[in-house]
């Protein structure tokens, strides 16, 4: 009698088991939605302005991925030479580096609203461009809740024009901005 309840329990341990791992790979690829394609616009078209509380950006950052930039002597810095790393893997040759040489700008963002469809919108200028405004666009369908959209001016864009020197990120919504931020420069 021992010996069968000792069976039916390893078995109801292995089938418990194998229940979390198969809930765990489910939900691990639920996080793992792939970042939708990068849009690169020919022109940024004037939309209204409609904000919504609901709609927010809670925290930018952005890298500059230029050696010629980078600061040489002195105490490194572990935190921003991860960060390098991160950004030029996986490169190995020097034309795969000129490839990832560039701006990357990361936004959080989120709604508190109900479930939409957004697009979110980075116009930003060049130091070799001027005042002339480029664009580039992700759209997401039926979000809600917080979410990163990461823009990249890199390989050709970043070395013919240059790094970016202003930008503005927008949040929109049926054709109406509904949340944006800018940095300081931005006119």
């Amino acid at each position: 009698m021992s010996h069968q309840i000792e069976a039916l329990l390893c078995r109801f341990r292995s089938a418990s088991q194998a229940f979390l791992v198969g809930v765990s790979i489910f939900l691990i690829s639920g996080c793992a939605a792939p970042e939708p394609p990068q849009v690169k616009l020919e022109k940024a078209n004037i939309l209204p302005l409609s904000i919504n509380p609901d709609f927010a950006f809670r925290k930018k950052t952005q890298f500059l991925n230029d050696p010629k930039t980078f600061i040489s002597g002195g105490p490194g810095n572990e935190s921003i030479n991860f960060e390098r790393r991160y950004y030029m893997w996986p490169a190995t040759t020097q034309l795969d580096k000129d490839e990832l040489r560039g701006n990357y700008l990361n936004f959080y963002w989120w709604n508190h609203g109900q479930p939409a469809d957004v697009t979110v919108r980075l116009e930003y200028r060049q130091a070799n461009l001027g005042n002339f405004v480029m664009a580039r666009e992700k759209s997401y369908a039926n979000v809600k809740g917080s979410t990163k959209t990461q823009f990249s001016v890199i390989g050709d864009d970043y070395l013919e024009n240059g790094p970016i020197t202003n930008w503005r990120a927008l949040l929109i919504v049926d054709g109406k901005i509904v949340g944006f931020a800018q940095s300081y420069l931005w006119k």
